[in-house]
């Protein structure tokens, strides 16, 4: 009777390529943004070798960094520390260096006061990745070992697979807010060129036409003299 083979246990390249798939599927519009970059960080978490806890670190224009999409508490808990003391490796990925790779966070002589206490918090070895997504979006990719040395360059290799997948998604993201933007602008401004018309019996060409004198004589947005005139008349007809 001949017996089955055993299958074989996935390799790690295996189980990164399933999980790039699971994250490409999770991009299919509509796509929410929150649950995608939580799918990457906790599938970074899962496949990379070493790896206990996963964060984003996202920059804002007014200089604020904050953490999204944590694996645990202990993931923002260590990313705070860095907003805070202004050292650290995801504050130097976020604001300038590509890759950070640090063998021993608690010796790590770079940041004297964060590594001693990300040591305290459980953390051996630490990785992270400069993410940009345009036209403005810039943040790190965090991946937290439990033990010094615990990474390499096979893990560099890995994170910075996720690392894309958050450019990707959230330049998405960005993309998708543009749309809508572009599309609620295309709304407004032809409402407003209709109410133009009935108005002041004008056509399409003649009613657009005002509407862009008004704008330039108010120096205003196109869309900002829309709004106000639909809203004006809204107002009214209540």
């Amino acid at each position: 009777m001949e017996t089955m083979p055993l299958q074989a246990e996935p390799t790690k390249l295996q189980q990164v390529a399933g999980a790039m798939v699971d994250v490409a599927e999770s991009m299919r519009a509509p796509m929410d943004l929150d649950e995608t970059l939580k799918l990457i960080t906790r599938s970074a978490a899962d496949t990379v070798p070493g790896v206990v806890e996963v964060s984003i670190s996202l920059t804002h224009k007014d200089g604020r960094i904050e953490t999204i999409a944590p694996t645990g508490p202990v993931a923002t808990q260590a990313d705070l520390l860095q907003y805070e003391l202004h050292e650290g490796p995801c504050v130097d990925a976020a604001l300038g260096e590509p890759v950070v790779l640090v063998g021993d966070v608690g010796t790590d002589g770079r940041w004297p006061v964060f590594g001693p206490k990300a040591a305290a918090l459980g953390f051996g070895a630490h990785l992270a990745f400069q993410f940009r997504a345009e036209p403005h979006i810039r943040g790190a990719l965090n991946l937290y070992a439990g033990e010094p040395y615990a990474l390499d360059q096979d893990s560099v290799h890995l994170g910075s697979l996720y690392a894309g997948q958050v450019a990707v998604a959230m330049g998405w993201a960005r993309q998708g807010e543009t749309m809508n933007e572009a599309l609620a602008t295309r709304n407004v401004i032809g409402q407003a060129v209709g109410i133009i018309m009935e108005r002041y019996t004008l056509d399409a060409d003649r009613a657009f036409a005002f509407l862009v004198r008004l704008s330039q004589s108010g120096n205003l947005k196109l869309r900002e003299v829309a709004t106000a005139l639909v809203g004006s008349v809204n107002q009214k007809s209540k």
